[in-house]
């Protein structure tokens, strides 16, 4: 555990050392996100691309500790095309279609590295308790980066959210991944939690810097592929309930959101003023109030996934079920799914 340790304080170091000078290059490069809309809560224009930190951090913490077998190189090369596409759209705004294309890239690019799910829970299989996907390993692949990467993309939206979830994901993450041995998946997240926690300090309210789409799609893309690599690949009673339930929130956020835009005949890429942290705020709560309950269902998502990953795959299963429903009900109960009857309210 002390080299996962150290790894940690190192991407925590790199992380806090650099923000400040991503900080002054967002100001210098035009970097810079202005609120336009109601659906934007800060009020003033604020440096974007802190991402960059994130991923430095990241990245300098791998070369130095890593082994540089193919799935970590795939990782690296595919984490930095994520995160160069995220700053150029940061700086110069692309089209939804663009992003989606780009995304799809940079998951064929772990793909090709041998980073895949070949295998998915079958609570209904006594036997093995999985089914190979075969030849849908890599369609199963894109969806579950890609997906993972514009939930946090989604979820970033109060100072220090995307960021807080992220080490917490990270957490739950390494947690699973020492108990089930999965050394590279432990060392991963142990990097990627430091790395998110040392730009924290900035980014939580009131922020200094945002991350912007570079932190959000290098942060969702690598937790994606780490719970590859880590939980999907270990005991099968976790092929599926853990990287859910470990990932909750922004999973949750990005499905409701997609339901919601449909159930309103609203088209789903389009954006609206009614996601959970978006709910908290009207019901009266402070940004930093907000943020910390969604901190306090993340981490009782993340409990319940490593809980999860002690059972077997049935068990698992059917607390991922259950799970499911109250999330459902609870959602119907503020709201987050109703059909608006008044025109504009998305």
């Amino acid at each position: 555990m002390e080299k996962h340790y150290l790894m940690f304080l190192t991407a925590l170091a790199v992380g806090f050392i650099t923000t400040p000078l991503v900080i002054k290059l967002a100001v210098k490069i035009g970097a810079v996100d202005i609120p336009r809309d109601n659906r934007r809560i800060h009020k003033k224009p604020m440096p974007l691309i802190g991402g960059l930190a994130i991923y430095l951090a990241f990245i300098v913490s791998v070369f130095i500790f890593m082994p540089l077998n193919k799935e970590t190189v795939g990782l690296v090369l595919g984490s930095t095309f994520i995160t160069i596409a995220g700053m150029i759209d940061d700086i110069r705004p692309m089209k939804a279609k663009t992003k989606l294309v780009l995304q799809i890239i940079a998951s064929l690019i772990l793909v090709a590295s041998g980073i895949t799910i070949k295998v998915v829970t079958n609570p209904f299989d006594k036997v093995y308790g999985m089914a190979d996907l075969s030849w849908l390993s890599i369609p199963a692949t894109l969806f579950w980066v890609v997906g993972i990467t514009n939930a946090f993309n989604l979820i970033d939206g109060l100072d220090g959210l995307a960021a807080g979830i992220a080490s917490i994901s990270c957490i739950t993450l390494f947690i699973v991944s020492i108990l089930n041995g999965r050394e590279v998946a432990a060392m991963l997240t142990a990097i990627l939690a430091g790395s998110t926690i040392g730009f924290i300090p900035y980014n939580f309210n009131p922020a200094k810097i945002f991350m912007g789409d570079t932190g959000a799609q290098f942060l969702g893309f690598v937790l994606a592929a780490v719970s590859i690599q880590g939980a999907i690949k270990s005991a099968a009673a976790i092929i599926i309930t853990v990287p859910i339930l470990a990932l909750g929130l922004p999973i949750y956020d990005t499905l409701s959101s997609m339901v919601r835009r449909f159930v309103n005949k609203k088209p789903v890429m389009e954006g609206d003023r009614e996601h959970l942290h978006h709910k908290l705020i009207d019901l009266g709560l402070s940004q930093k109030q907000a943020v910390f309950v969604m901190y306090i269902i993340s981490g009782m998502l993340g409990l319940t996934a490593i809980f999860a990953a002690e059972l077997n795959t049935l068990q698992s299963f059917l607390v991922l079920i259950t799970v499911m429903l109250i999330v459902i009900a609870l959602s119907k109960q503020i709201g987050i799914l109703k059909r608006n009857k008044e025109e504009g309210n998305q």
